[in-house]
């Protein structure tokens, strides 16, 4: 365990170190849109910063606020214990109230718990993490400080220290915001209307018709969805040909998004393969998790090598994504093969969407796909996928709180629906009892009839299962399901949860759950199913009293091979990366191959293979390095896969890396208030609104990079600044006298934020009882006055 990474053993200096280059990288990306890496970091932050309160004395020593020289690296860390100075007394029980010596408490000293997982060893007389798993918990001084848990001897402390971590998030997160702005700070924490809609764009010479459908598609969903809760969050594009593909294009705004897909063209493309899966692949590594990704294609794929890592990027994001291949045109001679359209089956199914293969004629007919799929309220019911030949019979159950569209893919296709009241309609009837049918290419489209009553229609709502590589065979397995209810996660209750295979004889296995609230189920299994899985939960709408299902989109399979890597510091341009990780297999020992990609083509190098003992581990290092021209804050992905020679069985993970330059700036700009006219305003605010006051500041940055940004947060006023590049900016503002407080900031060019803060809110006077009345009160007052 990295003792700076949970400020254990002392290690104050390398912790606030780590938390500062955090900081850094999470503005460098949000300044380059690079929302979902600005997230990770800021969870393995957060972790680290949170970590401090329940790791160290801050609470023993009776403070109770934040200790805000962890996030502002120009004020030292001070009073800290040496290596040699004993901090605390022996606690043979191990639950001791506070074992710190009181001289540490009387001198305000700063120390945290050693830990040791591997050895006892401590230096002597100093305090132990403590715990089962903490060696150096057996070693005087015994016992531990730790306050992770609420324990009968430490409720208070461990209290203090929750409340001290979460004023201090919430330090680091306001912090955040300034630098960023709102908009970019909803959009880092994941918080948007609606999912993001990403189009990848073949632009070979045979694709003219298919451009202009997207073209229109794109331009249906903006204008349709506009204003609405259905409006997509950011648009992407993604062009591919060949051997290019992209620049990835993003915006939030729509009409740049029309403008985007406008300048669309045609061309080239020679032979028949063109570079899908790249363009896929920057994509899936680009936009956010959970975001809706639509193909447009009419051939297979050149860099099938792909296939594996973009599963694996499906998997990791949880994004869905759809294949629309068309055949070829008269003026092409362009075709897609049998297995190619197989290789685009799969990974659309893996997503948990559909492939649909139709000829350019019937492309505007399919890609009403595009304007169902593209909502916040998508769920997914029941997704299954069979060989032909077979007939079967698929229950799932619908609740009213659904608008019913069913979807099928493939070729000489035969199907009854049956409602609980008995009532069918087949396959060949367009319009019927229980719905429309509509049919184009190996697509069909179902709508079911909005009075139709909820029920049970002859199998599965939505659980989503976080997993990073695919579970280990023959162990118990914990998952997290995120559930949201229409009225909040007080409006269900969740019922059973399930993990089912969707190909094959069907497996169930059951599970218990426990609720943590707001909506999250943790969920454990004995074991999970042979083969590709998904999640079913099943339970009651307290809105309507019925019951309903739901099924997790992205696919899920077990696998013998561990992988351990983390990501636990930035890239710097121009220099070599190094990740160390290991692979361990609980099967077949042997050769397994090593393969390794990233999303910007960074050069990069990795074992070929690693001869595998079962039950041990092997280790190993990879290297990847940056240009030196690469711009701060990038965002890196890279894929690692270990697969047994026999390719009987394989593992993965996905880690994201930012590469930030160093950054040397970390003093904020500074602000001196030099001008308060406000001797108009009147004591009285009632009498407020015919008076004005004004400030001037002046803001500098000092020897830093200079101011890039001046904002007003608080006060209604007019608000004027010179040139940014001055090197002294003067700052202005006037306001009511009823607007008496003014706020701004200024964020220098590494997102170090300082703020000016004025109010001329006056006493009203010798002691006495003063009743101070907001704005809106007083002409209530007034009116009634003026009334009798």
């Amino acid at each position: 365990m990295s003792a700076p990474h949970h400020f254990n053993s002392e290690a104050f200096l390398e912790g606030r170190g780590l938390i500062m280059e955090g900081i850094v990288a999470i503005k460098a990306n949000i300044r380059r849109e690079s929302f979902q890496a600005a997230r990770e970091t800021l969870g393995r932050v957060l972790h680290t910063l949170q970590d401090f309160y329940s790791h160290s004395n801050w609470v023993e020593l009776g403070y109770t606020e934040p200790y805000i020289n962890l996030i502002r690296p120009d004020l030292p860390l001070e009073n800290l214990a040496d290596v040699n100075t004993a901090t605390c007394s022996d606690c043979a029980s191990g639950t001791c109230p506070n074992s710190i010596l009181p001289n540490i408490l009387k001198e305000k000293k700063l120390t945290s718990g050693y830990m040791g997982i591997f050895s006892a060893a401590k230096p002597k007389g100093k305090c132990s993490h403590g715990g089962a798993a903490d060696l150096t918990s057996t070693a005087e001084p015994r016992g531990g400080i730790s306050k992770d848990e609420r324990r009968s001897d430490n409720v208070a402390l461990h209290n203090a220290a929750v409340n001290a971590a979460t004023d201090a998030s919430l330090q680091l997160l306001e912090d955040i915001r300034l630098a960023a702005g709102d908009n970019d700070f909803l959009r880092m924490m994941g918080i948007a209307r609606s999912s993001v809609v990403c189009f990848v764009i073949d632009t070979t010479g045979s694709m003219s018709d298919d451009i202009k459908e997207a073209r229109e598609v794109v331009y249906e969903i903006i204008d349709s969805k506009k204003g609405t809760q259905d409006e997509p969050s950011e648009y992407i594009l993604v062009p591919f040909n060949d051997p290019h593909f992209g620049p990835l294009i993003k915006t939030t705004d729509s009409d740049t998004m029309k403008r985007e897909i406008s300048k669309l063209r045609a061309s080239g493309g020679g032979d028949i393969p063109e570079m899908c899966l790249s363009g896929l692949q920057l994509a899936l590594t680009g936009a956010p998790d959970s975001s809706h990704i639509y193909v447009f294609t009419d051939a297979q794929a050149k860099d099938i090598a792909l296939k594996a890592t973009i599963v694996s990027l499906i998997r990791s994001s949880k994004s869905t994504v759809s294949f629309f291949m068309t055949g070829p045109s008269r003026r092409s001679r362009r075709s897609l093969c049998a297995s190619s359209f197989e290789d685009y089956k799969d990974l659309a199914l893996a997503s948990g969407d559909q492939a649909i293969q139709v000829s350019k004629s019937q492309l505007p007919q399919a890609t009403d796909v595009i304007l169902d799929t593209s909502t916040s309220a998508l769920v997914t019911v029941l997704q299954r996928a069979r060989n032909p030949g077979q007939k079967e019979i698929f229950p799932f159950m619908l609740d009213e709180s659904l608008k019913n569209i069913i979807y099928i893919t493939g070729q000489s296709i035969t199907f009854t629906l049956t409602n609980p009241a008995g009532v069918s309609q087949n396959h060949n009837e367009a319009s019927g009892k229980l719905g429309t049918i509509r049919t184009v290419g190996n697509l069909w489209r179902i709508r079911l009839h909005a009075d139709n009553k909820s029920g049970t229609f002859g199998g599965p709502h939505p659980g989503y299962a976080v997993l990073s590589g695919r579970p280990q065979a023959g162990q118990p397995a914990t998952l997290m399901l995120s559930v949201m209810g229409r009225k909040g996660p007080s409006s269900m209750t969740i019922g059973d949860v399930a993990l089912v295979t969707v190909s094959g004889p069907e497996t169930v296995r059951n599970s218990t759950t426990s609720d943590m609230g707001n909506g999250d189920i943790l969920v454990t299994v004995d074991g999970v199913p042979e083969g590709e899985f998904v999640v079913i939960l099943k339970g009651t709408d307290k809105v309507s009293g019925s019951e309903f299902q739901r099924q997790s989109t992205t696919q899920m399979s077990i696998s013998k091979v561990n992988i351990k890597a983390v990501v636990d510091s930035s890239m710097e341009p121009g220099k070599t990366f190094y990740l160390p990780f290991s692979v361990m297999t609980k099967g077949s020992g042997g050769q397994y191959s090593i393969s390794a990609r990233n999303d910007k083509s960074f050069p990069m190098s990795n074992p070929a293979s690693l001869t595998l003992t079962t039950g041990q581990y092997a280790n190993s290092t990879i290297t990847i390095t940056s240009p030196a021209d690469t711009p701060s804050g990038t965002d890196v992905t890279l894929t690692l896969e270990a697969k047994l020679s026999s390719g009987v069985d394989s593992n993965y993970v996905v880690l994201r890396f930012s590469v930030v330059n160093k950054i040397t700036d970390f003093v904020p700009p500074l602000c001196e208030v030099v001008h308060v006219l406000a001797d108009d305003c009147p004591q009285d605010v009632c009498q407020c609104e015919p008076f004005q006051w004004e400030l001037a500041a002046t803001l500098t940055d000092g020897n830093g990079t200079g101011i890039e940004s001046v904002s007003l947060r608080q006060g209604s006023g007019n608000f004027t600044t010179t040139f940014l590049s001055d090197p002294i900016i003067q700052a202005n503002y006037t306001a009511s006298c009823c607007s008496q407080i003014v706020e701004f900031v200024a964020v220098d060019k590494f997102g170090n934020v300082g703020k000016c803060y004025h109010s001329i809110v006056r006493s009203a006077g010798p002691p006495a009882l003063t009743v101070s009345l907001p704005l809106w009160l007083c002409l209530l007052v007034s009116a009634f006055v003026t009334r009798f």
